[in-house]
């Protein structure tokens, strides 16, 4: 079941990307910050939280508005735990937060990650989505680190 997320499951969500282990502490403590406040807002031009429940949180995704921009959104964050990936649970979830931002009038949805191998994974996941590569900034997070941006258009106004 794919639901908003509510502030009782910030814990559960903290485990999960924890044992994603693409978190260092200092990044959970700061999903921890992102959770809790922007949990507080609700509007549709606001952050939102959604979560994949079987009987727990196993999954979750974060997505913002884009400042200055005319309906473009940044997935920042999807996480499926471990133990449920491979069940296109993240599919079903990307799906889930396109659909949302196209009833929010949402034009665009942008994904950045890293060009690491160890998240070529990832890039696959995007691709096999739709996302399309858009661009790639050499040595963003560190050297020998790119960013990679993927784009694909919700509703082409």
């Amino acid at each position: 079941m794919i639901r908003p997320t509510i502030p009782e499951d910030t814990t559960a969500l903290i485990a999960l990307a924890d044992a994603t282990g693409l978190f260092p502490p200092s990044g959970l403590e700061l999903l921890r910050q992102m959770l809790t406040n922007s949990l507080a807002k609700d509007s549709d031009t606001a952050p939102f939280w959604i979560t994949d429940d079987d009987r727990e949180p196993v999954g979750v995704a974060y997505c913002e508005p884009e400042r200055m921009t005319d309906s473009t959104w940044n997935l920042q964050l999807i996480a499926i735990h471990p133990n449920r990936q491979g069940q296109g649970r993240g599919r079903k979830l990307l799906h889930y937060v396109e659909q949302a931002l196209m009833v929010r009038g949402g034009r665009m949805l942008l994904v950045e990650t890293s060009g690491l191998p160890e998240l070529e994974r990832t890039r696959g996941f995007y691709l096999k989505c739709g996302y399309e590569e858009e661009a790639r900034i050499r040595d963003f997070y560190a050297t020998g680190d790119d960013k990679v941006v993927f784009r694909k258009v919700l509703n082409a106004n």
